[in-house]
């Protein structure tokens, strides 16, 4: 299986009144064509900012790349210029932000917003691009397409609107989708149909899928795998089952032990303290301070990202002898 996206070892910072920010310190991830990866932690330690960096998206000042490398199709996407970069973004890369309420444009119509990339990406004509829009949002599921192609952002609920803002990035047929918590302003309901329309999606323009969440249990029911983040650091990457079954990271097993059990009254358990603020790159292992298994080592060096077995690898020095 080819690898689509492969990111080794990315470093972005910013820089602010207090001194520079080290958001990602040594990233590294594969994604597999065809697969769905799913990158899950709390928030602030890196999720974002990773593929951000990597599609130029990073605002430059206070944001810096310095350091690492991504391969799109074999080619660095760091060494891209910025117009090289606007030339894949939405056409072979597409993006579902966060919040599409400030995503979208509150002045365009939605018609107006889904048909520019698609004309801009493939120079087709106002009305192809008007028929290819009709059909995106009926594909998405969004009711009277033609109505809602005149309407606005605001016009939209926020289902509709998370479903428009897949309907533009999957407009131009990319073949990596990366999507940056979808479903977190949603209610559980909502949640559940647009996992489901992806996973559909998925299969119907054979594409790539990152997910990036907190939720743990969203991320169970669609990922291939799993690649847990801290610290702007890749701390464990598996199988989703083998993740799932045999966690190997403290950070990892804090964050499985904190969902609620089934069937079961127990307290919900949460990770002491709290993600830190990196001032400095790191000297040792980013989870240190929070960790009851940690050991002289862990704040000395920082941990390799190691193979355990078959595809687990865990970046901790409870496995790292070396």
């Amino acid at each position: 299986m080819s690898v689509v996206l492969d990111i080794k070892n990315l470093e972005t910072r910013f820089s602010t009144r207090e001194g520079y920010v080290y958001a990602v310190n040594g990233a590294t991830l594969q994604v597999k064509r065809g697969e769905t990866l799913g990158i899950v932690g709390e928030s602030g330690c890196g999720k974002s900012v990773t593929m951000m960096s990597v599609l130029g998206l990073v605002p430059t000042p206070p944001g810096e790349i310095i350091g690492g490398q991504a391969f799109f199709k074999g080619n660095n996407l760091l060494k891209y210029s910025a117009a090289d970069l606007r030339a894949i973004r939405g056409k072979e890369i597409g993006f579902i932000f966060q919040d599409p309420m400030t995503s979208f444009n509150p002045v365009l119509t939605i018609g107006r917003q889904l048909t520019e990339p698609l004309m801009e990406h493939s120079r087709c004509s106002a009305r192809e691009a008007r028929e290819k829009a009709l059909e995106m949002l009926n594909l998405v599921g969004i009711p009277n397409p033609k109505v809602r192609l005149k309407e606005y952002p605001h016009q939209f609920s926020g289902g509709m609107r998370q479903r428009a803002m897949i309907a533009m990035a999957l407009i131009c047929d990319p073949d990596l989708l990366i999507a940056d918590e979808p479903t977190t302003a949603l209610d559980v309901t909502i949640q559940a149909q647009i996992v489901e329309l992806v996973n559909r999606l998925k299969s119907s323009f054979d594409m790539s899928i990152i997910w990036i969440t907190h939720d743990l249990g969203v991320i169970a029911g669609m990922a291939d795998r799993v690649a847990v983040m801290y610290g702007g650091m890749v701390v464990e990457e598996a199988l989703v089952d083998d993740l799932y079954e045999e966690p190997l990271h403290p950070y990892t097993r804090g964050l499985l032990d904190s969902l609620p059990k089934e069937g079961t009254r127990e307290p919900l358990k949460a990770i002491k303290g709290a993600p830190i603020i990196i001032r400095e790159k790191p000297a040792g292992c980013p989870f240190e301070h929070r960790c009851g298994s940690a050991k002289p080592v862990c704040r000395e060096k920082v941990p390799r990202l190691t193979e355990k077995s078959g595809s687990h690898r865990v970046a901790c020095w409870l496995y790292d002898h070396a």
